[in-house]
C-alpha cells in the first residue's frame, strides 16, 4: 500500500506545474507522445508449400532407385517418410543461398538414407540394402533436392528484387544514412529504406529524414513499411518506445550493428550483422498472478472490513460527508479505471484534483485524514480495484492521465510501464521511490519488474512492503 504523494514533480516549483494545455492521455501503446497506425495487414511469411513438393518430389527421385531395384513400397514409404522428417527448415536469411543450404540439404538426405537402411536391415536382415544402392539413392535424392530447392529460392529472390520490403532507420542521422546507402546499393538484401527516423535537424543527403510523428505515421502508411532498422547501441535505449510501437503495428525490428560488432548476428545485410529484436508483449503473469490477486485481496477484505468500517465511520464525523474519493488512474494497455481511496484532502475542484501533483497544506489537515495518509490505510480500498481486475498487488503505481501525458514525454520508457496491470506496490516502491523521488527511476524499477516478473517476486514484494508498513516512514 504505497502511494506517489510528493511536495512537488520532480524538476517543477511546488505550487506552478507549468504545463503546457496537451491531450490527457497519449496516444495507446507509444510512449514517444505520437501515433503510428497499424500498416496494411502484416506480409504472411512465404509458404512452406513449395519446399515440401521440393522435397518430397527429390524423396519420389531417390526411391525410384529403390523401385529399379524391386524393393517393397513398405521400404519406399519408410525412405518418404524419413527424408521429410529430416528436411532442412528455413534460416534465418528470408531467401537462403543454394551454396548457404547444399551442407544441411546433403547431410539430412543422409542421414534419411542411412536411418532407413539401418531400419529395413533390422526388420529383414536377409533383404539389406546394398552400398551401392544407399550411395545411389543418396546423390540422385541430394541433386534433385538442391535443384529444386535452388528453383524455389530463385523465384522467391526474383520477386523480392522487384517488391524489396519497405523499411525505416532508426538512430543517429549520419549513421543511419550510411546504413541506408549501403542497403541501397545492395538491393539484393531485399530492404529498400525510405525513410531515417533522428532526432538531428540536419540529416545530410540521402533518404529523407523523418523527425515528427506525424511524418513518420505518413512514412509508414504511404510506403507500407514492414521493417525498422534500429542502428545499435544507443538507439534501443533512446527510441524503445518508438520500435515497440512499430513492432505491434506489424513491422519486423532487426538491430543493426554498425560500428565495430559487439552483437550475435542471426543475419547479414549488405554486410552489417544484425539480429532480430523481439518486442512481444511482457509476460503479464497470466492465470497464476490473477489467483494469488484473488486469493490474497479477497482474504484481506474479510480481515480488515471491520477496520475498513471503523475508519469510514471516524473519517465521516471528522471530516464530514464524502468518504471515499474517486480519482482516474490510467491502467494496463492505457485503459482508464477508476481508483479508490480514502478521501483524506478535498482539491478545491475536478481540474485541480487532476493536473496538481501535490497536496497543499498537508500539516493543515485534521489529524484523523494525517494518520490515513503516513500509514498508507487511506490505500486499503484498492483492495476492491484489484479484486475486480482494474489493479493488481503488486505492478507500477497509477498515475492520473494528465501527469501520464507528461510523463511519457519526458522520460523513455515511462509509457512501456503499462505493459502489465498496474499493483498497489512495486518493486519500485519496496526501493523508497514514494514521495519526492526520481520518476526516471521509478520507471527503469518498474520495466526491469516486467522484464523479470515472477510469482515469486510477487510474494517477495508483498512481503517487503508488508514489513515496510509495520513500520511506516511517513509520505
Amino acid at each position: 500500500m504505497t502511494a506517489e504523494r510528493t511536495v512537488a514533480s520532480p524538476g517543477v516549483p511546488p505550487r506552478d506545474l507549468a504545463f503546457p494545455p496537451v491531450s490527457v492521455m497519449p496516444p495507446r501503446g507509444t510512449g514517444t507522445g505520437f501515433r503510428v497506425p497499424a500498416p496494411p495487414p502484416r506480409a504472411r511469411p512465404s509458404s512452406p508449400v513449395p519446399l515440401l513438393v521440393a522435397d518430397g518430389a527429390a524423396a519420389l527421385l531417390g526411391a525410384l532407385v529403390l523401385t529399379g531395384a524391386g524393393r517393397p513400397p513398405l521400404l519406399l514409404a519408410l525412405l518418404i517418410g524419413a527424408s521429410l522428417l529430416s528436411r532442412p527448415r528455413a534460416g534465418g536469411a528470408p531467401v537462403p543461398g543454394l551454396l548457404e543450404e547444399l551442407p544441411a540439404v546433403c547431410g539430412r538426405v543422409a542421414v534419411a538414407w542411412l536411418a532407413t537402411a539401418a531400419l529395413w536391415a533390422a526388420y529383414r536382415p536377409a533383404d539389406a540394402l546394398s552400398a551401392g544402392t544407399v550411395l545411389t539413392g543418396l546423390a540422385a535424392q541430394a541433386a534433385a533436392a538442391c535443384a529444386l530447392r535452388g528453383a524455389v529460392h530463385g523465384r522467391r529472390r526474383a520477386a523480392l528484387l522487384r517488391h524489396p520490403h519497405a523499411a525505416l532507420v532508426v538512430g543517429p542521422a549520419a549513421t543511419a544514412q550510411r546504413v541506408a546507402a549501403a542497403l541501397l546499393r545492395h538491393p539484393r538484401c531485399g530492404v529498400r529504406p525510405v525513410g531515417v527516423v533522428a532526432g538531428e535537424a540536419d540529416g545530410g543527403e540521402g533518404v529523407p529524414v523523418l523527425r515528427t510523428g506525424e511524418e513518420v505515421e505518413r512514412a509508414v502508411i504511404q510506403n507500407g513499411v514492414r521493417v525498422v532498422l534500429a542502428v545499435h547501441p544507443a538507439v534501443r535505449a533512446d527510441q524503445g518506445p518508438l520500435l515497440q510501437t512499430l513492432a505491434a503495428s506489424g513491422c519486423a525490428v532487426w538491430e543493426v550493428d554498425a560500428g565495430t560488432p559487439s552483437c550475435p548476428a542471426e543475419e547479414r545485410l549488405a554486410g552489417f550483422p544484425c539480429r532480430r529484436l523481439d518486442f512481444r508483449p511482457a509476460r503479464g503473469g497470466g492465470a497464476g498472478k490473477r489467483m494469488l490477486d484473488i486469493l490474497v485481496s479477497g482474504t484481506l477484505l474479510l480481515l480488515v472490513s471491520p477496520l475498513l468500517l471503523l475508519c469510514a465511520v471516524t473519517l465521516r464525523i471528522s471530516d464530514g460527508p464524502g468518504v471515499v474519493f474517486r480519482q482516474e488512474r490510467i491502467g494496463r494497455d492505457g485503459e482508464p479505471f477508476t481508483l479508490l481511496k480514502f478521501r483524506t484532502h478535498r482539491p478545491v475542484d475536478e481540474h485541480e484534483s487532476a493536473t496538481r501533483w501535490s497536496v497543499a497544506n498537508e500539516n493543515e489537515m485534521r489529524w484523523f485524514c494525517r494518520m490515513l495518509r503516513r500509514t498508507s490505510l487511506d490505500e486499503l480500498l484498492q483492495l476492491w480495484n484489484v479484486l475486480r481486475g482494474d489493479m493488481s498487488l503488486v505492478g507500477p503505481r497509477p498515475e492520473r492521465p494528465y501527469f501520464v501525458a507528461q510523463f511519457s514525454q519526458s522520460y523513455p520508457g515511462y509509457a512501456a510501464r503499462h505493459r502489465m496491470r498496474t499493483g498497489i506496490t512495486g518493486l519500485a516502491q519496496i526501493h523508497g521511490l514514494r514521495g519526492d523521488t526520481s520518476i526516471e527511476d521509478r520507471c527503469r524499477f518498474d520495466n526491469a519488474y516486467i522484464d523479470d516478473w515472477s510469482l515469486w517476486q510477487d510474494v517477495c514484494i508483498l512481503l517487503r512492503t508488508a514489513v515496510t508498513l509495520v513500520r511506516p516512514t511517513g509520505s
